[in-house]
């Protein structure tokens, strides 16, 4: 009998920016709470520090921790949803962030992994992430995101 597969939600995108200015939009408060519907992603992104995804109200979505960082290439994150009992039960997953840059374009992957075979919070994720992302292109090439209402 074989093991299950761990889950794996894996999205790439092309923006035209540079990694600088990427990296500052993906973890500075005045670009997330733009994209991200209002969210706060806080943290002083160090390794071994805390890090908090926060609604526009306050409440905590995601919380965990700085598990790498190389700014402006990568950064990893142990990722614990705080909001949904069903998704918190399943534990930690981990996020992994990676830029890079060719010349005029930034190609950006989020690697978001569970240990969990059929993940749901995996599943939830790869809801997410592409109307976030999708939101953060149109922020950097355009100067408006997409939409600000969640779709």
């Amino acid at each position: 009998m074989s093991e299950a597969a761990p889950s794996t939600f894996v999205y790439v995108t092309y923006i035209r920016t540079s990694a600088e200015k990427l990296w500052s939009a993906l973890f500075q408060p005045q670009f997330t709470r733009q994209y991200w519907y209002g969210m706060d992603m806080v943290s002083d992104w160090k390794v071994g520090s805390s890090w908090q995804l926060r609604f526009a109200d306050g409440r905590l979505a995601d919380a965990g921790e700085v598990l790498e960082v190389d700014p402006p290439r990568r950064l990893v994150l142990r990722w614990q949803n705080e909001f949904r009992p069903e998704l918190k039960s399943e534990g930690p997953a981990t996020c992994a962030i990676v830029l890079e840059p060719n010349g005029e374009i930034v190609k950006l992957t989020i690697t978001h992994s569970s240990p969990r075979p059929n993940s749901q919070l995996i599943v939830a994720v790869s809801g997410g992430w592409p109307k976030i992302l999708s939101n953060l292109k149109s922020l950097l090439e355009t100067g408006t995101p997409m939409t600000t209402e969640r779709l």
